[in-house]
């Protein structure tokens, strides 16, 4: 019977050594494939609406997609502008999409800077009133895009019940 001598592992300890040890590459399709092939195979992305300079992303981009989503609601078609002035019921400068629709009920959507993810308020005033309340509007959102702000607007404006046959 010979000992074992101490420079030859004991069968538990081959075992644990096999298991802590790396898994072997095995070959196969995505052996030969690098990284760099996959990242050029992606296709680049246009760039997204809201990306475009404030001055121009408003009056080209936003105002049709409001317009376009209020009609929606099979309205006739809204008033809409894109201007700087002073901010309804507060004052102070600021940017603001204003709109009326039929009836002569109006909104203004305020833009403290000049940048879609500055703070932002709405006001609403039915006809032959001034507003008297100004709202924070889409306060907890992260990152803004023209989809969101068309959408809670015209969410918002639907609650109101101006938008279609309520």
């Amino acid at each position: 019977m010979s000992d074992p001598t101490p420079s030859d592992p004991t069968p538990a300890e081959a075992a644990s050594e096999a298991a802590a040890a790396p898994p072997a590459a095995k070959p196969g399709p995505t052996a030969t494939v690098k990284p760099a092939a996959k990242a050029e195979a992606k296709p680049a992305r246009p760039p997204a609406p809201e990306d475009a300079p404030f001055a121009s992303f408003v009056p080209d981009a936003l105002l049709p997609a409001l317009a376009r989503e209020i009609r929606s609601y099979g309205g006739p078609e809204p008033q809409l502008r894109f201007e700087q002035g002073s901010m309804p019921v507060v004052g102070g400068p600021c940017w603001m999409v204003a709109g009326e629709l039929p009836g002569e009920r109006r909104f203004w959507l305020c833009f403290t800077a000049e940048d879609i993810g500055s703070a932002k308020t709405v006001a609403l005033a039915e006809s032959g009133s001034e507003p008297t309340l100004l709202e924070p509007f889409l306060s907890d959102e992260k990152k803004m895009s023209q989809a969101l702000l068309v959408s809670r607007l015209v969410q918002r404006l639907n609650g109101q019940k101006w938008l279609g046959p309520n």
